[in-house]
């Protein structure tokens, strides 16, 4: 539950809070964080006390209620620390809560939105399978109506949060007449109900301490009630509500690790000597620190001003895909120079810098790969000059 002396807080306040937070508590224990292989359950409960489940729900849900704009800046806040910590609550507060909270029934709404907002309903967004990913309108699994439920068979992967959730956010073609996104619907599931079967892959190329998951949903009934908004039919336009917020919160995760990645390879520059002098010195060492932070500046201003036409309206989807785009491409390249500043340390031993390159590394990949935004972005472009 969050704790009542946050819930007191003005924004600025609570901005500072989380800041000390991620100094503090955050970034100290990743080491810990990763000898243990999850993120310590002490740090998620203190997450959920601060109330980094509930940022993006309405206070009468039980959330804290900031804007857009709030929401990344406090983003790039926490996620200077690793983007694990964030991917134990990004399902929550962007894909689920946003889709429950804008086309959920009002039962949905008062017996989910609360408890996700406390952090005691952790909730993944079950839409990648084998053969839809980018292309979500493909998805296969199956939901055939029988009486007062639906049964749904089919095969999800690459789930963040599915290992731990209490609750599974599902889309599955309601008619397998209708083609595309017109015969999806979206579901709530119990994860522990007969016929769901969750495995974690046994290895991750990044994100190790923070695994996505498989599952497999053999004839689970589910009743009607759990479908979201009460009718079928509207799962992809449900699925975009969710994933262009989420968007929007990667595109500010990639600033904020970008940030950190920055950070300590300029203390390395500084407090590594060669040739007589510290790399920061040397020309070409400083050209990479330079280049990096004239393109995290402009990430950080990009992906704010995405926030602040968000708030505004309609939702800027393009603004948002090529925030996203431009944002994770900008960290990676940050990454790579921060490695190569490290040097030796850069490919051995426990430093931040290559943890946090191979993490970086999948943000290009989830919620729409960098390939897809730019075939989207140069087709709105071409579009609205003919």
């Amino acid at each position: 539950m969050i704790a009542s002396e946050v819930r007191a807080l003005d924004f600025n306040g609570y901005l500072n809070l989380i800041a000390r937070f991620t100094d503090e508590e955050l970034i100290p224990r990743e080491q810990e964080m990763v000898t243990r292989g999850e993120v310590p359950p002490d740090v998620v409960g203190r997450m959920a006390e601060l109330g980094l489940f509930g940022i993006t729900l309405p206070r009468e849900h039980g959330g804290l209620g900031w804007n857009v704009e709030q929401q990344v800046r406090l983003t790039l806040e926490f996620t200077r620390a690793s983007c694990v910590y964030r991917s134990r609550f990004s399902t929550t507060i962007g894909l689920a809560s946003q889709i429950i909270l804008d086309h959920g029934t009002t039962e949905q709404r008062d017996r989910y939105l609360a408890a996700m907002a406390a952090g005691e309903c952790v909730t993944a967004f079950a839409l990648t399978e084998p053969d839809a990913g980018s292309d979500a309108a493909a998805v296969g699994t199956r939901a055939i109506r029988d009486g007062e439920h639906y049964v749904l068979d089919g095969e999800k992967r690459y789930i963040t949060n599915a290992a731990w959730a209490d609750l599974l956010m599902v889309f599955a073609r309601t008619d397998p007449d209708s083609p595309g996104g017109a015969g999806l619907s979206a579901f709530l599931v119990d994860p522990s109900a007969p016929g769901v079967d969750i495995r974690v892959p046994p290895r991750m190329n990044g994100h190790e301490t923070g695994p996505v998951a498989e599952i497999t949903l053999a004839e689970v009934r589910v009743p009607v009630a759990n479908l979201i908004g009460g009718k079928p039919g509207n799962g992809l336009r449900l699925a975009l509500r969710g994933i262009n917020h989420a968007r929007t919160h990667v595109a500010a995760t990639a600033v904020g690790q970008a940030t950190r990645l920055l950070n300590d390879a300029a203390v390395h520059a500084s407090r590594r000597h060669q040739f007589g002098r510290p790399l920061a010195d040397i020309g070409t060492v400083e050209a990479m620190l330079g280049t990096s932070y004239a393109e995290l500046q402009a990430g950080r201003a990009l992906v704010l001003d995405t926030a602040r036409a968000f708030d505004t309206g309609p939702i800027p989807r393009h603004q948002i895909a090529a925030a996203k785009y431009f944002c994770t491409e900008m960290a990676g390249r940050i990454a790579d120079r921060a490695v190569q500043v490290l040097g030796g340390e850069g490919i051995v031993g426990d430093h931040a810098i290559p943890r946090m390159w191979r993490d970086v590394r999948a943000l290009r990949i989830y919620e729409g790969a960098s390939q897809v935004h730019e075939h989207n972005l140069g087709r709105y472009v071409a579009e609205s000059v003919s």
